[in-house]
């Protein structure tokens, strides 16, 4: 059998291979899709639709990219999980010992974690508590409440993966 036979009937790689694609493609598709309405939808509607049609127009947005971003959301908790696990296997093979002795690494697990938990809750505030009010005159009107800070809060994420991704090798 050559190499990349015994890459391919190998669970061991295979698994956490397709764990970490998993979850590198959901963190792609949520920040992609807040990042185009941060970037392209709310300016481009801000500047080329009246008021009135603002919000009737971003609801129809925000519907769909809520289901898909809390799908998205449980996605990369659960892959997210499954990653911890084989990094950890991989750090107790090269070192013997298990991530809890590595500081750096679960400094920045933890930052990434925060993170996360703050955008959950963005998330989850914007889902149970959003409003319908129309937006006053001059007023701007987010299709997300905070998407901005959603947004930098899912770049600096992607930076503490690619740390916690060097830390370990």
């Amino acid at each position: 059998m050559d190499a990349f036979q015994r890459i391919l009937l190998d669970l061991n790689t295979i698994i956490p291979i397709m764990n970490h694609w998993l979850h590198l493609l959901s963190a792609i598709i949520w920040i992609g899709g807040l990042a185009f309405l941060v970037m392209a939808v709310t300016p481009g509607l801000q500047q080329g639709v009246p008021q009135e049609y603002i919000k009737p127009i971003t609801e129809n947005f925000y519907r769909r990219y809520k289901k898909v971003a809390g799908l998205l959301l449980m996605v990369l908790l659960f892959t997210g999980g499954i990653n911890l696990h084989y990094v950890n296997q991989v750090i107790t093979s090269q070192t013997g010992v298990g991530i809890q002795h590595h500081a750096k690494y679960l400094i920045i697990f933890c930052i990434k974690l925060l993170l996360v938990l703050g955008l959950l809750t963005l998330f989850l505030y914007t889902v149970i508590f959003k409003s319908d009010e129309q937006p006053e005159e001059g007023e701007t009107y987010e299709v997300i409440p905070f998407q901005r800070a959603a947004l930098w809060m899912g770049f600096f994420i992607v930076l503490c993966a690619a740390a916690m991704k060097h830390l370990h090798l």
